[in-house]
């Protein structure tokens, strides 16, 4: 442990990875500060388009210090980029919709029209996004990039996706057994959106991955997204079933089928061997 420790921090007097972890949480910190103060002061809630601004700012700021390109960390903006988001998104899909059709030809939920006007579901598709964009540079952005290459892929993996289910302990009914199986969804979706970028050194697979899995979660089945409640297009009705079944009001992330899906997705990204443009990208 104590060797770890020190390959983060400590290496022929050169500025080590872990130092440029803790620089861009720090940075974060500094520049969350001063927004929250003025929000106080003018009125206007921090929204998570705000704070996607603010930890790109961050690593903007981190990779100029770096004397490195942005795309280090976001992969290269291109038409590639763009097919990775979208095979992400499709994968999104799959990971919650896989879920919501068992329960439903098991008989333990049916299906009402949701109430949401259009204009409160844009809003909430805008959320999702800011949502997907802040989590995916914070939690697969500098610092798990630096924290890959100070220890590793998987004491990386570990250390970011129980900080990622720490920041979601506060959700609303995260309480109980629900504690429990929330949890593990939120630690394995964790390291599937950590080897969606490991495979494919780029953030556009973990943020299409990301935005999509909320955006039919919530927006389009209606389930809760880790707790909260979304303006949707269809509404779920809840039969006589066990919440770790269903997920209750959480949503599918604390359900059982939902757990199952996102290690079949996450065992694919694991045993599949990497194709040629993964490769290649890999190495760019």
């Amino acid at each position: 442990m104590i060797q770890m420790f020190v390959a983060i921090f400590v290496r022929d007097g050169n500025v080590r990875n872990g130092w440029w972890a803790a620089a861009f949480l720090a940075l974060i910190a500094a520049l969350l500060g001063p927004a929250i103060i003025l929000s106080a002061r003018f009125g206007h809630e921090i929204t998570m388009l705000d704070q996607a601004l603010i930890i790109t700012l961050a690593t903007v700021v981190i990779q100029m210090l770096r004397r490195r390109p942005v795309s280090e960390v976001t992969g290269r903006l291109d038409l590639r980029w763009l097919r990775q988001l979208g095979f992400g998104a499709a994968l999104g899909t799959l990971l919650m919709a896989a879920p919501a059709a068992v329960l439903t030809i098991g008989g333990w939920i049916f299906w009402e029209a949701g109430q949401a006007r259009p204009e409160t579901l844009i809003d909430a598709v805008l959320l999702m996004a800011g949502v997907a964009v802040a989590e995916e540079l914070l939690f697969r952005g500098v610092l798990f990039q630096r924290l890959i290459a100070a220890v590793g892929v998987w004491p990386a993996q570990v250390a970011l996706g129980l900080l990622f289910v720490l920041t979601h302990l506060d959700n609303p009914g995260m309480d109980g057994a629900t504690r429990l199986w929330a949890g593990a969804n939120i630690f394995a979706a964790s390291l599937l959106f950590g080897m969606a970028f490991v495979r494919t050194r780029s953030l556009a697979l973990p943020i299409g991955l990301h935005f999509m899995a909320n955006v039919v979660q919530g927006v389009v089945l209606g389930f809760g997204v880790s707790g909260e409640a979304e303006p949707s297009l269809l509404a779920p009705q809840f039969l006589s079933a066990s919440e770790w079944l269903t997920g209750g009001a959480f949503g599918l992330e604390a359900s059982l089928p939902g757990l199952i899906t996102v290690g079949i997705l996450l065992a694919a990204s694991i045993l599949l061997p990497r194709s040629g443009s993964e490769k290649a990208g890999g190495a760019a």
